[in-house]
């Protein structure tokens, strides 16, 4: 029997339901989801994870008005069975979804609002299931507000629901600024020399591996540090180079003090499907720590921050913009940029439309 689900004062308002687990790398979900817990009390459902040595589905407390249910079933169709005790009646406000994957369950839900936020094209990630994209033409007809986490991903959505908003990815400003303060360095990258070019973030097939693996061989002298986990992707296929150094996964907490070590902040990034319609949330966090950006031709980075990003589409290019940016002793200024963009804002805005559905 699951212990009492429900934060006091009653059942959930919002429930979410999330391809990315929570203690994944900490992004979109995480900094909007915390942050309208505070107004709705919510239940964050994460994709099945069948665990045969325990009965129940673990629920944790990430605050009074925020817990996180991992699904101890096998299939998506089943996490109905599991909502069944801990939704009375299967009742709530707002059903949020970032995927498709989990619209059927919609059938056993009821709810005044179905938010879509699509945070990226999830049918062109490899291994995605062929069913996907019907699955979101069914969640567009039915969702009554729909939310994009960038502005191709916006005009790819605008013309097949009539209340589609872009909201392209924010900062937490005083979390990264941070790193412009002496912090404590973690000892693994304490121990890689400067020059430091870095990244973090997921490493699967968006990441140009060969780009990574030429640039390095083209600036011997320079490090390269790739932080973060690796997914769909096999460890034999990450380029080997004295100067190439994966970190692993780190705490979102952690990460100021990894990135004040930076001296260039990369975006490697392939261009292919799976990154046609991407709004890289690090262009902001490495902005707001004050560090110089090379990225690669990612059309959302390229229409709003080629003023302030190097662009580059090939190895020799990727150097020469690393070379530039070590060279200078300007530090860029950012400030107008982040002026416009935080997650408390983005937060806000978005709960002002929720709250015109709910009347």
């Amino acid at each position: 029997m699951p212990p009492s689900p429900a934060p006091s004062g009653g059942s959930y308002d919002l429930v979410v339901f999330c391809h990315l687990r929570w203690d994944f790398v900490y992004q979109r979900p995480q900094h909007l989801i915390s942050r309208l817990s505070q107004t709705y009390r919510t239940l964050f459902v994460e994709e099945p994870w069948r665990r045969p040595d325990r009965p129940d589905s673990p629920l944790r407390k990430i605050t009074e008005r925020l817990h996180v249910l991992q699904p101890n079933v096998d299939h998506i169709d089943e996490i109905s069975n599991v909502l069944a005790d801990y939704l009375p009646g299967g009742r709530t406000d707002i059903a949020w979804f970032y995927s498709p994957s989990f619209f059927p369950l919609l059938a056993d839900l009821r709810c005044d609002t179905v938010v879509y936020d699509c945070m990226d094209e999830l049918s062109l990630f490899r291994g995605a299931p062929a069913s996907l994209v019907q699955l979101e033409d069914r969640l567009l007809l039915r969702a009554d507000v729909v939310f994009t986490g960038g502005r191709s991903l916006y005009e790819a959505k605008a013309s097949r629901n009539a209340s589609v908003h872009c909201f392209p990815s924010s900062v937490d400003q005083d979390h990264f600024s941070s790193a412009q303060r002496s912090l404590p360095v973690p000892a693994d990258i304490a121990a890689v020399k400067s020059p430091i070019v870095g990244y973090f973030g997921v490493i699967d097939e968006r990441i140009d591996l060969e780009l990574l693996a030429a640039t390095g061989d083209l600036l011997p002298e320079v490090n390269f540090v790739m932080i973060g986990p690796i997914a769909k992707i096999a460890l034999e296929d990450l380029p080997q180079r004295e100067n190439i150094h994966y970190l692993g996964m780190r705490d979102y907490q952690e990460l100021p003090n990894f990135l004040q070590r930076f001296d260039v902040a990369m975006m490697p990034f392939a261009l292919n499907d799976a990154t046609k319609f991407i709004s890289p949330t690090k262009t902001l966090e490495y902005m707001a720590a004050g560090k110089p950006i090379v990225s690669t031709a990612i059309r959302d980075v390229v229409r709003e921050y080629a003023d302030s990003v190097a662009i580059v589409d090939s190895p020799d290019s990727f150097a020469d913009a690393i070379r530039r940016a070590l060279a200078t002793s300007t530090p860029p200024d950012y400030t107008t940029i982040l002026d416009n963009t935080s997650w408390d804002a983005t937060a806000k805005r978005m709960r002002a439309l929720l709250e015109k559905t709910l009347v």
